[in-house]
């Protein structure tokens, strides 16, 4: 599988609903739709990340990354919001390769800190966790920036 990463584009959108249907059964089609109009708004938005992983012209991948500020983090704070990976495809490297980016982006846009829920399955957590998460409560935290810059 060679594996590219980019920033989402307009054409992707009914890929990245196609996508999140078959990774989620949790959605309905009018959720979907909604989620599609959000997504296309997003593709603009200054505080949101939104990104594909391509197998060639396929979506195995996407991901959202929203931002908010946060006094007691010192400074904003990135939320993942979406992370789908193509059944089937959770072993090839997509998950990791879409947190990288993730984690690069939250960086380039300023923030302190980058956040998730909690994955409902162990090997995805340990994945998460590899990549820089530590479970915190109910939600997984990756500091960005160094602890001393955060004491006050």
């Amino acid at each position: 599988m060679e594996l590219q990463v980019r920033d989402a584009r307009l054409t992707d959108i009914d890929r990245i609903t196609g996508l999140i249907e078959r990774a989620g059964a949790q959605w309905t089609l009018d959720r979907l739709n909604d989620a599609a109009d959000v997504l296309r708004q997003m593709v603009y938005l200054p505080n949101a990340t939104l990104i594909v992983a391509l197998d060639g012209r396929m979506v195995v991948g996407a991901a959202v990354l929203t931002l908010r500020p946060s006094v007691t983090a010192g400074g904003l704070v990135g939320n993942v919001d979406l992370l789908a990976v193509e059944p089937g495809h959770e072993l090839d490297g997509i998950l990791e390769a879409l947190l990288r980016e993730l984690t690069r982006s939250a960086r380039n846009k300023g923030c302190a800190l980058l956040e998730s829920d909690v994955p409902n399955d162990a090997a995805e957590l340990e994945r998460w966790e590899e990549a820089g998460f530590s479970e915190t409560g109910p939600r997984l935290r990756c500091p960005l920036v160094r602890a001393a810059a955060l004491a006050w």
